[in-house]
């Protein structure tokens, strides 16, 4: 598809939209990241598994699609011999595989009264791909969730091992706390500070004392405060102990790296179900969000039609404008007959002529992109192969052109590669120069394009262009008002 016409078109903006119904960020790159396609069977895929999607959630509410986490970059490093995956990075899987299966056990709960929105087939038949790549452990999502927590912290409940080694850790904390206590009471007033307690130094338990007692506490100074006047001493009898403590700590990571060492290995195998898993569940985001664009713009999907059979859109809006206006947004019914290929459309300043080919084009690229688009019952699109615009003001200084020039550029383009499935929309036909010439080099596009089969939509105030509907041309008329 022709980028400056997406670019001109606003598709960017519109995919935004699309894409804050998102519940995750990979959801919201996937939405983004669509364009047009002109593969029919693509397409006709694609908003049947959104219709089906935005039919599936309102059979479920108040169910709301699961948290899917940005983990594809650690999944692939289970790939990896030896690797380890820390607290976190094991807890985002958990979540993951959590969310494959709260969404596996929506889509195998039985709808009630749910049918297929073409009415044909099973409910939600087209889900089907998601399903089947999800991937479920209850006992190994409830092994992480026993190991790990949100913040990385591991727990307790990983192994009684560990339980153990915990248990004596804050016994040594408590024994050494206490000793230091009665060791700190015990302290002759010309030694003791004032309100002191027990602290902590690189790791170390101390004591405050005053300096000029130094030499009747012994032990190893850690620190002194601002002044000097006070130092940090870990005494000796609390050497030994906060020895026997590290040794614990230290037992402690061993056992720690053991747990996630082992919960790692037994991911392990699993990483390519997982993987597959959590793109299904990034899919299924992709589906949620296009389905909540169609609930909040009360869209219904169109239907798609041969080029040669004509085509309509009813109750067309621009997306855009159903984002940013607090007014109701006008709807526009447009049909043209299959021998109607040409419309050129009039009307005054203000009355909307850009906003409505802007509308048609984004209406036919969200379509072709696989997002139901805002409109009514009974509309019919053909599937465009290329979609070429020119709307608005696009002359370059840095590249020498006038506002007319700049048209000419896109005008040599359409008439180089429109064809018979081409969608071309043409604003201001015949702007920005004298208006014979202007009049005469629009008439000669429209032609063309009318000798290709081009469909086309443009705007102009040319009077000459109004006379081209003669019967067999393939032009029609249209006008808009204020």
């Amino acid at each position: 598809m022709n980028e400056h016409a997406l670019t001109v078109l606003d598709f960017q903006r519109a995919l935004e939209q699309v894409a804050g119904h998102a519940k995750s960020e990979a959801g919201r790159s996937a939405v983004l990241s669509m364009r047009p396609r002109s593969d029919r069977a693509w397409v006709e895929r694609e908003l049947t598994r959104v219709s089906e999607t935005e039919a599936f959630l309102a059979s479920r509410s108040p169910w709301s699609p699961p948290e899917i986490p940005n983990c594809l970059g650690i999944l692939y490093r289970l790939e990896v011999d030896g690797s380890v995956l820390e607290g976190a990075e094991l807890y985002s899987v958990g979540v993951s595989l959590a969310s494959g299966g709260q969404l596996a056990d929506a889509l195998d709960k039985e709808p009630s009264g749910a049918a297929s929105p073409n009415g044909e087939g099973e409910p939600f038949a087209a889900l089907a791909f998601i399903r089947d790549r999800l991937y479920a452990d209850p006992r190994l999502e409830d092994r992480i969730a026993k190991t790990t927590d949100a913040s990385g912290e591991i727990l307790d409940s990983a192994s009684s091992d560990l339980q153990r080694i915990r248990r004596q850790l804050r016994g040594s904390r408590n024994k050494i706390v206490r000793k230091l206590e009665a060791f700190i009471a015990d302290l002759p007033e010309r030694v003791r500070v004032a309100d002191g307690s027990v602290g902590i130094r690189d790791g170390r338990f101390v004591v405050p004392v005053r300096r000029e007692g130094r030499k009747d506490v012994g032990g190893i100074v850690h620190d002194e405060s601002q002044t000097g006047a006070t130092l940090f001493v870990e005494p000796p009898m609390a050497i030994g102990l906060t020895n026997e403590l590290r040794g614990l700590e230290s037992e402690e990571k061993r056992e720690i790296h053991r747990i996630l060492s082992e919960v790692t290995q037994t991911l392990r195998p699993l990483h390519a179900l997982l993987i597959a898993s959590w793109e299904a569940l990034v899919d299924f985001d992709s589906l949620a969000a296009r389905a909540g664009a169609a609930a909040g713009w009360g869209a219904v999907r169109p239907e798609l039609s041969g080029g040669s059979q004509g085509w309509s859109i009813v109750e067309g809006r621009h997306p855009l404008l159903l984002a940013s206006s607090d007014e109701a947004v006008v709807p526009f019914d447009l049909s043209l007959d299959a021998d109607e290929r040409i419309l050129v459309v009039s009307g005054p300043n203000t009355g909307g002529k850009s906003v409505l080919l802007k509308a048609v084009g984004l209406i036919a690229s969200l379509t072709q992109s696989g997002v139901v688009p805002p409109v009514g019952e009974g509309t019919t699109l053909p599937v465009f192969d290329s979609i070429f615009a020119d709307i608005g003001d696009e002359q370059s200084i840095a590249e020498s052109l006038s506002t007319f020039s700049a048209h000419l550029t896109v005008w040599k383009e359409v008439a180089e590669h429109a064809g018979s499935d081409s969608l071309v929309l043409l604003d201001e036909m015949g702007a920005g120069t004298d208006p014979a010439e202007g009049a005469a080099l629009s008439r000669a596009l429209i032609e063309r394009l009318a000798e290709v089969g081009a469909t086309a939509v443009v705007t102009s105030h040319l009077g000459a262009l109004k006379r081209l509907d003669a019967p067999g041309s393939g032009v029609v008329n249209a006008s808009l008002q204020f």
